[in-house]
C-alpha cells in the first residue's frame, strides 16, 4: 500500500473521530436542555439567566456542591421552588467573589482618578510658577531693549519666551479642562457606586449592599463577642395581590412595607430589600429571642394597617408578612446562619403566616 493511500486512511480515521466526538458533543447538549427543561417545567420554575444558570450547573455537574444540593433536595422529597432556588443562589460564595472583584476595579479606577487629578494639579502649578518667572525676567529684559527698527539677540530670546509663555498657557488650560473632567468623573463615579447598593423602587439598601454590610457585621461581631441576628421577610400572599390589582399595585404594597420596616426597625438594625417581595434585617448587638421580639413587633405594626390601593380607592385589605430570624454568632460560618433564617422563614410560611419564627 502506498504511503498516500495509507495518509489518506488515516486522514478519513482522524476526520471520522472528530465527527464521532462533535456528534456526542451535540447529543450532550441536546440532552442537558431538554433535562434543563423538563426540571423548570416539573417545579414550575421560571425560565430566567439566574434560575438557568443555577440548574445548568447542577444538572451538568459543573459545580458539583450545586449538583450535590439539588439531589439531596429530590431524593428528600423536599420542594424545589423558586425560593429553594433563590437561596441557592445567595449562599453560592462565586456571587461574593464576583462583587469583591467588581469592588476591587471601582476601587483601581477610583485611585487611579485621583492619581490623575493629583498629578494634573501639580503640572498646574509648576508652568503657573514657571510662567510667571519667565515672563518677570523677559519684563526685565525688555526694559534694556535697543530702539524700534533693531532687532539685537536679546529681542528675539525675549520673542521665544514670550511664544513659550503662550503654550504653557495653553497647557495650562488644557490641563484645567482635564483636571474638572477627573473631577466629573470621579463625583459620576461615586454616584454610581451610590445607585448601586440601592433598590430603585423602595429606596432601600440592595442584595448587594447587604451582602456586603453582613459580610463586615458578622466578622466585626465576632471579633467583638457581641450578639448578631439575621433576618428574612417575605410578603404573605405577594402573588395574589400581584393578580388580583397589578404589578404597579404591587410595586407600591412593596414601598408601604419597606416604610414600616424603616419606621420601626430602630438605628440598631439594618433593613434592605433582598429581591422580589423579600426583605432582610440585621440587628445589632441583639440575641435570637430580642431580635424575635424586635421583628414581631414591627409584624404587628404592619398587620395592624389597612392598606388603600390609591388608583381606585379601594382597599388592599391586610397585608402582613412572615420572617424567620439567626443568631450569625451561634457559628462560625455566614452561609449557615442565612441558611437557618431561610429555613425558619419556610416553617413560618407552613405555620399559616404572619408570624415570626427564630431557629
Amino acid at each position: 500500500m502506498s504511503v498516500a493511500a495509507i495518509d489518506l486512511r488515516h486522514g478519513q480515521a482522524d476526520h471520522a473521530d472528530k465527527t464521532m466526538i462533535s456528534s456526542r458533543a451535540h447529543e450532550a447538549r441536546v440532552d442537558l436542555l431538554d433535562r434543563v427543561r423538563e426540571f423548570c417545567l416539573k417545579h414550575d420554575l421560571n425560565v430566567t439567566g439566574p434560575n438557568l444558570s443555577i440548574i445548568c450547573n447542577a444538572l451538568s455537574g459543573a459545580n458539583s456542591e450545586l449538583a450535590e444540593a439539588f439531589a439531596k433536595r429530590e431524593m428528600a422529597g423536599e420542594p424545589i421552588d423558586q425560593r429553594w432556588i433563590d437561596t441557592v443562589a445567595r449562599l453560592d460564595p462565586q456571587i461574593n467573589a464576583r462583587m469583591s472583584e467588581l469592588d476591587q476595579l471601582s476601587d483601581q479606577l477610583e485611585y487611579a482618578l485621583m492619581r490623575f487629578a493629583q498629578t494634573a494639579r501639580r503640572a498646574h502649578e509648576e508652568t503657573s510658577d514657571h510662567r510667571t518667572a519667565i515672563h518677570a525676567q523677559i519684563y526685565e529684559i525688555s526694559e534694556s531693549e535697543p530702539q524700534p527698527g533693531t532687532k539685537s539677540p536679546v529681542s528675539r530670546v525675549i520673542d521665544i519666551s514670550r511664544a513659550m509663555i503662550d503654550r504653557i498657557h495653553e497647557v495650562e488650560t488644557a490641563m484645567e479642562r482635564s483636571q474638572e473632567e477627573t473631577d466629573k468623573l470621579r463625583a459620576n463615579l461615586a454616584q454610581a457606586r451610590m445607585e448601586a447598593d440601592v433598590d430603585h423602587l423602595t429606596r432601600l439598601p440592595n442584595r448587594r449592599a447587604f451582602e456586603r454590610r453582613f459580610a463586615s457585621a458578622s466578622q466585626e461581631a465576632r471579633s467583638n463577642n457581641k450578639p448578631l441576628c439575621v433576618a428574612f421577610c417575605d410578603v404573605d400572599h405577594f402573588k395574589s395581590i400581584n393578580d388580583r390589582f397589578g404589578h404597579d399595585a404591587g410595586d407600591r404594597v412593596l414601598c408601604a412595607i419597606a416604610t414600616t420596616l424603616i419606621d420601626n426597625a430602630g438605628d440598631e438594625c439594618f433593613v434592605a430589600r433582598h429581591g422580589g417581595e423579600e426583605f432582610v434585617l440585621m440587628f445589632y448587638g441583639a440575641d435570637k429571642e430580642m431580635a424575635r421580639n424586635k421583628l414581631d413587633g414591627i409584624r404587628r405594626a404592619q398587620a395592624a394597617k389597612q392598606l388603600i390601593n390609591r388608583q381606585t380607592g379601594k382597599p388592599f385589605g391586610k397585608v402582613t408578612f412572615s420572617g424567620g430570624i439567626a443568631e450569625v454568632t451561634e457559628d462560625g460560618d455566614n452561609r449557615s446562619a442565612l441558611s437557618r433564617a431561610d429555613e425558619a422563614l419556610y416553617r413560618a410560611k407552613e405555620q399559616g403566616r404572619n408570624t415570626v419564627i427564630a431557629i
